[in-house]
């Protein structure tokens, strides 16, 4: 068993890393105090095919497995993990048209998509209906133009800021197969979006609800066939739940590189902090969860890249585990820096509110135990 990265592997972390540092970790905390990311940023991530990263190449993406895609997301999250998961959340969509849209549907949306001039949303969670996907409200009525679409969004990341919206809304029964994927253009009439949320994290992503009012949809929007949209829906979150992990993991690093270089400098009793053994010890317990939660995220990913059997308990295992090592560090860290951590300058506060959420959204990680335990009893016969 080879757990080293490829020399392309390591190629694409370094890339991903130096762009971090370079265009996203000097503006990062502006970003967050103004509440939006530039819209200039995202081409020149795409120039480095970060629009498309598991798009086929035969149909111009970059064609990157999902290990592979988790080492861009962890070096991006050094920087800022609020948009790095923004980047992930865009991938996904466009994944889905590069899965299921229809050529004339892929061919009107996905090139943009991958250079990045129409940035995605992902709609599924509404008011009503967080963990329980398949309960959504959201209708679309099929008349001879397309559809006219009347329900709430909730918690949309880039609501009101991105260029198109994939989203989930039923077409016809009660549960998952009545619901299917259909792409709105910002603009579209009947679109519009509720007020800013003011949230504890992910604070330069713009997060609003997207209300939709006898929204007109044309019928060739629809993505793929109706009343597939929630498996549509459902079959990016095993690749969802490996990237919030690897921001995580990104970030909870970022946050124990920079703890390492404080307590070097950061002097009490006559000697650096470093010095003391119990703080030593909670150094070496940071290192063991860190590397233990990287091997563990990047066995998920290849057994999701391999099609394994239990891909999907795995994804589920890796997500619940390293997103909470990644708050468990981040905590401890912004604790090692005493009153400093605490300040924002020093950047440790940012990372251990961004990372919060990381246990909630892609499905809480009390579903990721649900997830595990339900194919437990299945294995189990």
């Amino acid at each position: 068993m080879d757990f080293a990265l490829s020399e392309e592997q390591e190629a694409i972390f370094d890339m991903a890393t130096a762009f971090g540092e370079a265009e996203i970790a000097p503006h990062a905390q502006v970003w967050e105090r103004e509440g939006t990311i530039p819209k200039d940023l995202w081409p020149k991530l795409a120039e480095l095919g970060f629009g498309g990263l598991y798009v086929s190449e035969e149909n111009g993406g970059s064609g990157l497995s999902r290990l592979d895609a988790t080492l861009v997301f962890e070096a991006l999250s050094q920087s800022c993990a609020s948009v790095a998961a923004f980047l992930s959340i865009h991938n996904m969509c466009a994944k889905m048209l590069d899965n299921y849209a229809s050529a004339e549907l892929r061919d009107r949306y996905l090139p943009r998509a991958l250079t990045m001039e129409t940035f995605f949303s992902y709609c599924l969670t509404e008011p009503g209906s967080g963990s329980d996907a398949a309960a959504l409200k959201t209708r679309a009525e099929r008349t001879n133009e397309g559809y006219v679409m009347n329900g709430t969004k909730a918690f949309i990341s880039g609501g009101g800021y991105s260029d198109a919206y994939i989203v989930m809304a039923r077409t016809g029964e009660d549960g998952p197969r009545g619901i299917s994927s259909i792409i709105v253009d910002d603009g579209a009439e009947g679109l519009s979006f509720g007020g800013l949320e003011d949230k504890m994290g992910w604070r330069s992503q713009p997060t609003r609800q997207v209300q939709f009012d006898d929204c007109k949809v044309p019928a060739g929007n629809l993505l793929g066939e109706e009343g597939k949209g929630f498996r549509y829906a459902m079959a990016g979150l095993d690749g969802g739940r490996l990237n919030i992990a690897a921001c995580s993991l990104g970030a909870a690093q970022a946050a124990l590189d920079a703890t390492l270089t404080y307590m070097g400098e950061r002097k009490a009793f006559g000697q650096p902090i470093d010095q003391f053994q119990a703080l030593q010890f909670r150094l070496a317990e940071m290192e063991i969860e860190l590397q233990a939660a990287r091997t563990f995220l990047r066995q998920a990913a290849w057994k999701l890249d391999e099609n394994h059997p239990d891909a999907t308990k795995f994804c589920a295992m890796a997500k619940k585990h390293v997103t909470e090592v990644g708050s468990r560090v981040a905590d401890q860290c912004l604790q090692l820096h005493g009153g400093y951590g605490y300040l924002a300058d020093y950047g440790i506060e940012k990372i251990v509110r961004d990372l919060r959420v990381h246990q909630i959204l892609e499905g809480t990680n009390e579903i990721m135990r649900l997830i595990v335990a339900r194919q437990m009893l299945a294995e189990r016969g």
